[in-house]
């Protein structure tokens, strides 16, 4: 009974272990479900439930519209902001979104972030849970966003799905 206890135990620890250390190798980011995934060699690792901006359903096609940019991404760099605490930037926009509004003649916007929610008195951060407030940007709770700062490295892969 010992041994086996001692094997089982031995199996848990090297699970943990193996947990611990996997990399983040992509970002999915679910638009209807408002969730947000953090994957290692294709496997979900971890869920997020995010905000998203005011107009959430389609794809940002240019600067004001308030929407989520739908498509391929990086993160290419990464800031601590006094005002939304952690932030991640995405390289959008990217080719595609370029090409589409030098089509349309507009000014495809920038400045999309992953960040955390605004550190404000008058707004605690529990105000924002559930709520669509963004200007396009995906938002989390300030723990969880300290927690993808720490996992995810600058130059991951976000795909940002409908």
């Amino acid at each position: 009974m010992n041994r086996l206890l001692t094997a089982l135990l031995l199996c848990l620890c090297s699970l943990t272990a193996t947990a611990a250390t996997q990399t983040i190798d992509k970002v999915m980011i679910h638009k209807a479900e408002r969730q947000l995934q953090l994957l290692s060699n294709g496997n979900v690792v971890h869920e997020y439930q995010i905000s998203l901006g005011r107009q959430p359903v389609g794809h940002k096609v240019q600067q004001g519209d308030q929407r989520t940019p739908e498509g391929i991404y990086t993160i290419d760099w990464r800031h601590e902001s006094p005002a939304y605490n952690l932030s991640m930037h995405l390289d959008y926009p990217n080719l595609k979104d370029k090409m589409a509004a030098y089509k349309n003649d507009v000014d495809p916007g920038g400045m999309i972030m992953i960040h955390g929610t605004p550190i404000d008195e008058d707004y605690p951060e529990w105000y924002f849970k559930g709520l669509d407030w963004t200007n396009g940007c995906i938002a989390l709770g300030n723990r969880e966003m300290r927690e993808v700062w720490e996992l995810v490295p600058d130059g991951t892969l976000v795909e940002i799905l409908p």
